[in-house]
């Protein structure tokens, strides 16, 4: 099953479970800045959206408290979101990494990071097409 497509909001939630694990509604709430700190009601709201989509999942109760962690890793997460993006650009990374290098986000040290993990792969495969 593919990873589930996420709101901002969503995300947002998700972040607090990724950096402080198994969260009640509240716990999550109060990790948003106090300036941008969605109403409680929309936190519970978007985390029973995040239930559905097999996101999160309820893990205890305390008390009154229901209490969720991530089903849904940080790295399939932001995958699903690359692949949306590059869907825009009907997959195509050069106008991309044009852009990344000409607004200075894609740095030489980068590139040579990249070119070593393609190495890798290509290393991997060829000793997996031995086996």
């Amino acid at each position: 099953m593919p990873p589930p497509k996420l709101s901002r909001l969503e995300l947002k939630i998700m972040e607090a479970l990724w950096d402080h694990g198994a969260s009640s509604i509240r716990e999550i709430q109060e990790r948003f800045p106090l300036k941008k700190r969605p109403a409680y009601t929309t936190v519970q709201t978007t985390v029973g959206r995040l239930e559905t989509k097999k996101a999160i999942a309820r893990v205890k109760k305390i008390g009154g408290a229901n209490i969720y962690d991530a089903l849904v890793t940080r790295d399939t997460a932001q995958g699903r979101l690359i692949e949306d993006f590059l869907a825009l650009f009907g997959g195509r990374v050069q106008p991309i990494m044009a852009h990344f290098v000409e607004a200075g986000k894609l740095t030489l040290a980068d590139v040579q990071r990249a070119e070593q993990h393609l190495h890798e792969l290509a290393a991997q495969e060829k000793e997996d097409g031995k086996s």
